[in-house]
């Protein structure tokens, strides 16, 4: 699996890594910014992400942002249905207004709130269908 992780906090980076490393390769973003041009390479380079974990509060480009340009990108390519990368955002925001912006308006495929557990993001995992464990 191929996994991109888009997080600004240092230690929520290294947790995230640390946890979904066993399940692929793990590419690290400080920001929305550099999330969304991986993904674009990843797509001119066709080995496109499996799993895009992006955090709500980033500096330069949010989450939210970050993820309606992946869907716009993934849009222009033809890139539909269970073609389209599974995005998880990830953030200290429990309020119902950015989970149903994120779920709702920027059609993502869960939500995790801060302090991450691993067993909860591997609860979301396998309900996505990317991990057996």
């Amino acid at each position: 699996m191929k996994i991109l992780v888009a997080e600004d906090d240092f230690i929520s980076r290294t947790v995230l890594q640390e946890i979904l490393s066993p399940f692929g390769l793990v590419h690290l973003a400080g920001d929305g910014q550099e999330a969304v041009a991986a993904y674009a390479r990843s797509l001119v380079t066709r080995e496109p992400y499996d799993l895009v974990c992006l955090d709500i509060m980033m500096p330069r480009l949010d989450g939210q942002e970050a993820l309606k340009q992946i869907r716009a990108l993934e849009h222009t390519q033809g890139i539909g249905g269970s073609d389209m990368v599974k995005i998880l955002m990830i953030t200290a925001l429990d309020d119902p207004k950015n989970i149903m912006a994120a779920l709702v308006k920027g059609s993502c495929d869960g939500y995790l709130v801060k302090p991450i557990k691993r067993a909860r993001l591997l609860a979301e995992l396998r309900k996505l269908g990317l991990i057996q464990e």
